[in-house]
C-alpha cells in the first residue's frame, strides 16, 4: 500500500544551473534579442559538446531570466555541468567574441551550479533561490573582474554541496581543487546569506581571483572558508528569497528557445 504523501515530505535533489549576462541592460535594445539569440545557440552546442545533448533536447525545466536562464538537471549529470562544460562554454564565447562583428557586444557569464531539493512540479525550494543568489553574489562579480582581465568569458561559483559531490569526488577528468577558489559567498542586501563556495574562472589561476577578492570587516581578502560560514550548500534560514514560478508561460523546452544563428558563429567540427 502506498503511504500517504504530506507536505512535509523531502522531495528529490536536483541540480541547478544559472547563468547571467554581463552589461546585458546596457546593450542597445534592437540588438537584445539577436544576442540573446546567438547566446541560445552557442548554449545548444556546448550542452551537446559536453554530453549533455539529451538533457537539451528533454527540454528540462527552466526559467529565460531576460538576460540569462536557470537550468533544471538530474543529479546524476551534474558532475558534466562543471566539468567539461564551463570550460567548452569559455571556449564557445571566446570564438565568439573573434568573429563577432564590431557591433555586437561581446558575451560574457556569471554562473553558478547548486543541488538541493525541489519540488517536483513547480521548482521550489531554497536551492533555487540560493542558486540566484550565488550568480549574484560578490564572488561572482569578482570572478568577472578577474575574467575581463584575463579575456576569459565564465566566471563559475559552484556551491560547497555540488563541488564535494563532482570535484571533491573525483568526477572531473580536467578539473581539480587547485583550479577553484575556495570562498565565502554573500549577496549585498542579503546579510543572512553567508556561504561557502568555490570560485572557477576557466584559465586563470586562483590566485589571479584572490586579487578581486572583497575585504571582510577587518580588511581581510575573504579566500578561504571561513569557520563562520554555513556548512556546504546548507540553506540559508530566514532571508527574503526571490520566487521564480515555473509555469506553462514560463517552461517549454529549450530547444523551443533557440532561434537561428544571428551572425556566423565558427564551432570545430567534432
Amino acid at each position: 500500500m502506498q503511504s500517504e504523501t504530506d507536505f512535509r515530505d523531502i522531495p528529490p535533489e536536483q541540480a541547478l544551473f544559472v547563468l547571467d549576462m554581463k552589461g546585458y541592460s546596457q546593450i542597445r535594445e534592437c540588438r537584445m534579442s539577436p544576442v540573446r539569440g546567438d547566446l541560445d545557440d552557442i548554449l545548444a552546442h556546448v550542452f551537446s559538446q559536453s554530453g549533455l545533448a539529451d538533457e537539451w533536447a528533454d527540454g528540462r525545466p527552466y526559467k529565460d531570466t531576460g538576460d540569462g536562464a536557470i537550468f533544471v538537471l538530474p543529479t546524476a549529470r551534474m558532475w558534466r555541468l562543471v566539468d567539461p562544460l564551463l570550460g567548452n562554454l569559455d571556449q564557445a564565447l571566446a570564438r565568439y567574441d573573434r568573429d563577432r562583428l564590431a557591433r555586437t557586444p561581446a558575451i560574457r557569464l556569471r554562473a553558478s551550479i547548486h543541488v538541493g531539493p525541489l519540488t517536483p512540479d513547480d521548482h521550489r525550494g531554497n536551492a533555487i533561490n540560493d542558486a540566484c543568489r550565488f550568480v549574484n553574489s560578490d564572488l561572482a562579480y569578482a570572478g568577472m573582474e578577474a575574467a575581463v582581465e584575463s579575456d576569459a568569458y565564465v566566471a563559475a561559483i559552484v556551491s560547497g554541496a555540488a563541488f564535494s559531490r563532482t570535484v571533491g569526488a573525483g568526477r572531473s577528468d580536467r578539473l581539480s581543487e587547485s583550479h577553484f577558489l575556495p570562498a565565502t559567498a554573500q549577496v549585498p542586501g542579503k546579510p543572512s546569506f553567508i556561504e561557502s563556495a568555490y570560485i572557477h574562472v576557466p584559465g586563470v589561476p586562483p590566485a589571479n581571483i584572490a586579487r578581486h577578492l572583497p575585504a571582510d570587516p577587518t580588511g581581510q581578502q575573504r579566500d578561504g572558508t571561513p569557520a563562520t560560514s554555513h556548512a556546504p550548500g546548507g540553506p540559508t534560514q530566514g532571508s527574503a528569497a526571490p520566487k521564480f514560478q515555473f509555469n506553462n508561460t514560463n517552461v517549454g523546452t529549450v530547444a523551443e528557445h533557440v532561434g537561428t544563428i544571428h551572425q556566423p558563429i565558427n564551432f570545430p567540427s567534432a
